[in-house]
């Protein structure tokens, strides 16, 4: 099985406060990979640090064969980010948007630049949608937005950030669908933060999970079968909903 990501004793400090140490783990190709754990137990951080927009403090990093802080453009153009909440710019349609990661890093003409941005939109549902502005869409067409314009470059390796946030059930369960066809259809790998239970289990082939008291890793394996194989109380009460009493033996 070959392996997109390889992490090996990773570790981020702000100062004299360690956010999570001793990380090791790896995302296996083609898979849908959960990072998950409670608020403030540095998911987010993490993601950033595997697509280069944060430098480790200790630790080695290969993703797609290469060292992503370090990469040149070409490198950084095989890896697409769907950051939290979409970060779509307001004074662009959709189309543009989409379009955009076309402008900066190929040399297509326009109209073969709108012809793939189309296409991306049609991929995610949005086909329709081309010429709205992001102030006119909901919540979910946002991130279903954001994931096109992830796409644009067809990146073999796609970051989720809290794809669900904020969503009503029936939105997040059409998104999960989504990330699951576009799994099946593209074989894209997916690295995905959350701490949406439903989703997780819903899409997660392997998980690990942070926490903040820990300071690092404290499970990794399963999410379906985490709740009850894990010796550690946190985990099982994540996974089965309950407060730390009542996951403690």
């Amino acid at each position: 099985m070959t392996d997109v990501i390889t992490v090996t004793g990773l570790a981020r400090r702000f100062g004299p406060r360690v956010l999570f140490h001793d990380l090791s783990f790896a995302v296996h190709q083609g898979e849908i990979f959960v990072i998950l754990g409670g608020s403030g137990c540095g998911k987010s951080t993490l993601l950033r640090i595997l697509v280069g927009l944060l430098p480790p403090s200790e630790g080695r990093i290969s993703v797609l064969g290469g060292d992503m802080a370090a990469a040149e453009a070409a490198q950084r153009t095989r890896v697409g980010v769907m950051f939290q909440m979409g970060a779509l710019f307001g004074s662009m349609n959709l189309l543009q948007n989409v379009m955009l990661p076309l402008e900066m890093h190929t040399s297509l003409p326009e109209t073969a630049r709108e012809s793939v941005a189309r296409t991306k939109l049609g991929l995610v549902g949005l086909g329709d949608a081309a010429a709205l502005m992001p102030a006119e869409i909901s919540g979910g067409m946002a991130k279903r937005a954001a994931i096109a314009r992830a796409l644009a470059l067809d990146p073999p390796l796609l970051f989720l950030d809290e794809p669900s946030a904020g969503l009503d059930p029936i939105t997040s369960a059409g998104l999960d669908q989504l990330i699951l066809d576009l799994k099946r259809d593209l074989g894209i790998t997916f690295v995905v933060v959350t701490h949406e239970l439903a989703s997780i289990m819903t899409i997660a082939d392997r998980c690990i999970m942070l926490d903040k008291t820990a300071q690092g890793m404290i499970a990794e394996g399963d999410p379906r079968t985490l709740g009850d194989t894990s010796p550690h109380p946190t985990v099982r009460a994540f996974f089965r909903r309950e407060t730390m009493q009542d996951a403690t033996p």
